[in-house]
């Protein structure tokens, strides 16, 4: 029978675009110095976690993340490309009341949760969870029974939280989903199980 694996998920550090409000996608934005301090934090947060490896997104903001908890704990990191952002398309640099004043045609599919709808250039919200779901069962395969830390983004947690609780994509998010917070999930034969959610008191005393 195949081991439970206990998955520390973790989005990036605060980048100026978070700040903004302004979609990044697959463009590579560093953090800024708020999610480099926020980054800081994690190693001693998740010290006695055990976990056997960190596996983060090799987009920048994730990498920089990741690089702040496992170098500090001696733990082996390595990249999968598979825990990247959605991709947005044309969306991609801009920000919300940007899209709404622009293109509000699209800007309503894309608030709906159509999961088909894709902004040119862009994966669909079914392929994006597809893609993302796939890359995570192969990480909890290859490592069965230990505790692995997942650095990646906002999008891959909303995707693993929709797998843990069964919901769905159309479903408007009710859960946070912050930068550095920590989050834990379980995975078995019978799937995800959601443990914890946006745990951020390890960032409580920063200044932002």
């Amino acid at each position: 029978m195949a081991e439970a694996t206990r998955i520390v998920a973790i989005r990036h550090g605060q980048t100026a675009w978070n700040a903004e409000y302004r979609l990044q996608g697959q463009i590579d934005i560093p953090l800024d110095p708020v999610g480099r301090r926020q980054a800081a934090r994690l190693a001693d947060a998740l010290r006695d976690e055990g976990l056997s490896a960190v596996i983060a997104s090799d987009l920048d903001r994730a990498w920089q993340t990741a690089q702040a908890l496992a170098e500090p704990l001696g733990l082996p990191l390595s990249p999968d490309p598979g825990l990247r952002e959605r991709c947005f398309g044309v969306f991609e640099g801009q920000t919300r009341q940007q899209i709404d004043q622009q293109s509000p045609a699209l800007a309503r599919r894309w608030h709906s949760r159509d999961p088909d709808f894709a902004p040119a250039g862009a994966e669909s919200l079914r392929v994006f969870y597809a893609r993302v779901i796939a890359a995570v069962e192969h990480l909890v395969v290859a490592h069965a029974g230990r505790t692995i830390a997942l650095v990646s983004h906002g999008g891959v947690l909303d995707c693993l939280y929709r797998a843990a609780t069964r919901t769905s994509l159309e479903a408007p998010r009710s859960w946070a989903l912050g930068n550095a917070a920590i989050n834990r999930l379980l995975h078995t034969p019978q799937g995800f199980m959601l443990v914890g959610w946006d745990d951020a008191g390890h960032l409580a005393a920063l200044e932002t």
